[in-house]
């Protein structure tokens, strides 16, 4: 949420506005409309010199401003995708309708980073054998597969996500993009480290390999090696993050605003899995994934 500055006016606190901040949101779509029923999307609310800025994440796809945003009292409206977003704030919750169905909203969590003595020792998520531990979003379009020690996606089709979720980590993980190739670390199943070798220029810096996708571009460049074996520590507490790429490191200890687009829900203060993209492309491959946890 935006802070408000000691020593400002009480009248310009006074004037903020009720949407103000960052919203973790639910789209509720009516029944038999979508298959996979609701589904996480997020929101941010600036006002700018007296004109409201908006930009969301929805279903996919990555942060955005909206079009024609306009306050009206607690009402606030806008226009995105198909057609128009009305939404309404009581007792800092959001209520509304959107093209897809209803929506349902409350503040974005802060979290206070948290400072550990120690971390456990490393703990495998992947046996290297079998998919124990690991259960895919779409059983029926699965093609993850455990071969010669690695984790690896024939084809494209059903993401896969631990079964246990965890609050603060750092996880190392090695991976394996073919040419062309497109998939995703998503941490606690809501922020995509990105992992892509698509066409040079189809990219920008916010969605390139290594970033925290449409919210951080890396901050430095490592030498692409597609179809190489390559490496990620991530270590993520609260909402900071730092990634390292290969021994160097790309992100260091950066806010991320929210959810990314493809996340598994908004619940922003919860435990998540560790999940693999696995719908875009196939031919990726993962191995030597472990995870350690803070030590209290």
């Amino acid at each position: 949420m935006f802070a408000v500055i000691s020593g400002l006016p009480l009248c310009a606190a006074e004037a903020a506005s009720p949407f103000s901040g960052r919203w973790d949101l639910t789209i509720i779509p009516p029944k038999g409309v979508s298959p996979n029923g609701a589904y996480p999307s997020w929101m941010e609310f600036a006002d700018e010199g007296g004109t409201p800025a908006v930009r969301i994440v929805g279903r996919t796809g990555s942060v955005h401003a909206v079009r024609n945003a306009r306050v009206e009292g607690s009402n606030l409206s806008f226009e995105e995708g198909p057609g128009r977003w009305e939404i309404t704030v009581q007792d800092r919750k959001l209520s509304g309708q959107t093209p897809d169905g209803q929506l349902s909203g409350v503040p974005a969590p802060r979290f206070v980073l948290k400072s550990y003595d120690t971390w456990s020792s490393p703990e495998p998520l992947f046996n290297g054998h079998d998919l124990a531990g690991w259960a895919p979003d779409n059983p029926a379009a699965n093609h993850w597969v455990a071969v010669n020690g690695e984790l690896q996606n024939t084809q494209a089709g059903a993401n896969i996500r631990t079964t246990r979720k965890f609050g603060d980590f750092k996880l190392h993980i090695e991976y394996n993009c073919p040419p062309g190739g497109n998939s995703g670390v998503y941490l606690r199943g809501r922020y995509e480290v990105q992992v892509e070798y698509e066409p040079a220029g189809r990219n920008d810096a916010f969605h390139q390999m290594g970033s925290i996708y449409g919210f951080i571009p890396p901050a430095a460049e490592v030498k692409p090696r597609p179809g190489q074996w390559e490496s990620y520590d991530v270590t993520l507490q609260g909402r900071n993050v730092t990634v390292v790429r290969d021994g160097v490191v790309i992100i260091h200890d950066a806010e991320i605003p929210g959810i990314t687009g493809g996340a598994l829900d908004s619940h922003e203060g919860e435990p998540g899995p560790i999940y693999l993209q696995g719908d875009h492309t196939g031919g990726l491959k993962y191995r030597n994934i472990a995870i350690w946890l803070p030590q209290r």
